[in-house]
């Protein structure tokens, strides 16, 4: 199998950073990371009309989904850019909710994240991300699904200052109940996996990109740090990493299967994190600055890794599967 993509995909990823770039990411970031969500809202709906949510929403329910490889094509552009926002947890609670044998949440929830109107989150543990601003905020209680009230006292910050963690009140309206709860939660983890491995590679390939900008530029002894070959080497090694994750990443989006999202993640964000040290180390003291735009993704990187599974949760996923095989 050849995991390239077409002209069509190409076209679609080129157009993608054109429009976030010219966004003024940096700026929206840290608006967001302030509590100030209108210049991140106003975004969320340009990436909203590109089609990006409705990647993940059935026909059924105004989308054009679910188109995986194409989803796993726009998150990359997303983190290459650091867009903030809850963007994982609404395709993931789009997922789950179109996977549920009960088809009434869907029909009446669906619709306006496709088209970008509603956000969501989904809360896996004690905290949901941006549940301060999110409209649909799940919550899994056993095999209950349940619609949450707001979050209960101000947002908490994380390893991603643009990256805030609410807390959930228990209980809310009950959306399903039952094993079509349980088996919709699993499809729905896989599809938060891919979007977050893709993320971690855009990410990667951003931070890349700014360093081997930075060491051209940095002299030291009359030449710049890029001509070392210790630099050269560490450069070299990282961007093994990150294109060693993209075939995978691709890979999974066409098959779908847990074990391999779960290898591509941990492969991408693992990638990822060598890739953010590097870009740290190679950067020096300006790096560790919140002025520089660096620290945007050094940020990004190091949250993702743990973000819907821990390279040790999804190491053991890979391992379950060819246990089974």
């Amino acid at each position: 199998m050849r995991f390239l993509l077409d002209s069509e995909q190409r076209a679609f990823a080129a157009s993608l950073d054109a429009m976030l770039t010219a966004a003024d990411t940096p700026r929206v970031i840290r608006d967001w990371s302030r509590g100030d969500h209108d210049s991140g809202r106003t975004l969320w709906h340009r990436v909203a009309d590109a089609g990006v949510f409705a990647l993940a929403v059935p026909e059924t329910y105004e989308g054009m989904g679910p188109r995986p490889v194409e989803l796993a094509v726009a998150f990359v552009e997303l983190g290459r850019h650091a867009v903030p926002g809850p963007l994982v947890e609404t395709v993931a609670a789009a997922t789950l909710l179109a996977s549920l044998d009960d088809t009434g949440p869907a029909k009446r929830l669906l619709p306006a994240l496709a088209s970008g109107e509603s956000t969501a989150t989904w809360a896996t543990g004690p905290y949901a991300l941006d549940a301060d601003m999110a409209d649909v905020r799940l919550t899994l209680s056993g095999a209950e699904l349940h619609l949450a009230p707001p979050p209960v006292g101000p947002p908490r910050a994380s390893l991603d200052p643009a990256r805030r963690l609410s807390h959930l009140p228990p209980g809310g309206e009950l959306l399903a109940v039952g094993p079509q709860v349980t088996a919709a939660a699993a499809h729905a983890l896989t599809t938060a996996r891919l979007t977050t491995a893709a993320q971690a590679l855009g990410a990667g390939l951003a931070l890349l990109d700014m360093t081997v900008a930075h060491v051209k530029q940095r002299t030291q002894f009359g030449a710049p740090i890029g001509s070392f070959q210790a630099v050269k080497h560490q450069l070299a090694d990282a961007k093994l990493a990150l294109e060693f994750a993209r075939p995978l990443l691709l890979g999974a989006a066409l098959t779908m299967t847990p074990s391999d999202v779960a290898a591509a993640k941990v492969t991408a964000c693992e990638a990822a994190y060598r890739t953010a040290r590097t870009a740290l180390q190679l950067h020096g003291a300006i790096g560790y600055t919140a002025e520089c735009d660096l620290s945007l993704r050094l940020t990004k990187a190091r949250a993702l890794r743990t973000a819907w599974g821990t390279p040790d949760e999804c190491r053991a996923t890979v391992l379950s599967d060819g246990r089974r095989r």
